[in-house]
């Protein structure tokens, strides 16, 4: 880290000489400091080092993802001064890096919400990028007496957990929403807070989905050792022993749920997501019995078995796919869970009886 040191007080204040936002001097993303009237703030760095994008890389396969995160506070980009704009995020790290590696060129804070290391959109939805904390991190930064305007640029996606005007009746500050993509904020910034319609419209492209799976691919797979343990102990005691095909069959399961149905969503009929998965689902389980010619009489059993438990493992993977999704909403799928639940639960029972009587 650089000893870079700046001062944005004026002539008539002092600079305290305390520390407003704690921060690790051995982050390579906090390149000094600058002082100002409640105290010394960190300026952080526009660019990403290698050990960035490792963070990034881990905790998209859920490594580390709930500790990934930043102190809450004030920061600084540039060389920012009582006019700067005021940008506020969450202090979960992935999406502290997304906005600062945005703003190269920038004099701007940055004030970190504690969202309790949660991106912003899912931190709206539990409360933590909301009001009460809001107000509460403004006055703990002295953020007042820092800035002369009372402006505070939100994003987009955090606007259902912030009431607007409870903000600025207890601090003050006005709320103005910022667009939907961080890359789009130098432009938001240069149209004097004026978004267009592109701003304002969130996308979830096929690649957005698709960097979201890694993440679901590995709760699955730690689902599946157990699920893998508990057949190893059943072939001790099976007349037909599950082998190859029957791992092939679990594993396609796996992937229609975690991967191909999110890379499809827009694509494959109907709303509810575990409707989705199971019907690709079904596809699947079709395809690989009629290939295998477990139609026939000899497996009946089995090929309805599976029938019953492989759409209903993809259908409840997909399922799980709701907490990265921007097409649906809290209320939508405490209403699919409560339809989808019992049935994917009767129809696993069901199958699982039906192969395991075809196999002991």
């Amino acid at each position: 880290m650089s000893n870079e040191k700046s001062c944005c007080c004026s002539a008539e204040s002092c600079c305290s000489t305390e520390t407003i936002t704690p921060f690790n001097k051995n982050d390579e993303w906090v390149t000094g400091e600058i002082h100002t009237p409640k105290g010394k703030v960190p300026v952080v760095s526009t660019k990403l080092h290698f050990k960035d994008v490792l963070g990034a890389w881990k905790v998209r396969w859920g490594m580390g993802m709930m500790n990934y995160k930043i102190s809450p506070g004030l920061y600084a980009v540039g060389k920012p001064d009582h006019t700067s704009p005021v940008l506020v995020s969450a202090n979960y790290k992935l999406t502290f890096d997304v906005l600062r590696k945005e703003l190269s060129g920038l004099d701007c804070w940055i004030l970190i919400l504690d969202t309790k290391g949660i991106n912003v959109w899912c931190a709206a939805g539990k409360g933590t990028f909301g009001t009460d904390e809001l107000v509460d991190r403004i006055s703990k930064t002295g953020l007042s007496e820092i800035v002369s305007h009372r402006k505070l640029v939100l994003p987009q996606l955090g606007a259902p957990g912030v009431s607007a005007h409870k903000v600025t009746q207890g601090t003050g500050f006005s709320v103005i929403y910022g667009p939907v993509r961080a890359k789009d904020i130098k432009a938001f910034l240069d149209s004097n807070c004026n978004a267009t319609k592109e701003m304002r419209t969130v996308k979830f492209t096929a690649w957005n989905r698709l960097v979201l799976t890694p993440v679901e691919l590995v709760a699955a797979a730690k689902i599946s050792l157990k699920v893998f343990g508990v057949l190893f102990l059943i072939n001790l005691l099976a007349a037909r022993p599950f082998g190859l095909p029957d791992f092939i069959a679990y594993m396609g399961a796996v992937l229609t749920g975690t991967v191909i149905t999110p890379l499809l969503l827009p694509a494959i009929p109907g709303r509810a997501f575990a409707w989705k998965g199971w019907l690709l689902g079904l596809l699947w389980t079709l395809g690989f019995i009629w290939y295998n010619g477990w139609f026939a009489p000899g497996f009946l059993l089995l090929a309805i078995g599976y029938l019953l438990v492989l759409p209903s493992l993809s259908a409840y993977l997909a399922m799980n796919f709701t907490g990265s999704s921007t097409y649906t909403s809290f209320s939508g799928v405490i209403k699919e869970m409560k339809i989808a639940v019992p049935l994917i639960a009767l129809s696993t029972v069901a199958g699982i009886v039906l192969v395991l009587i075809e196999s002991l």
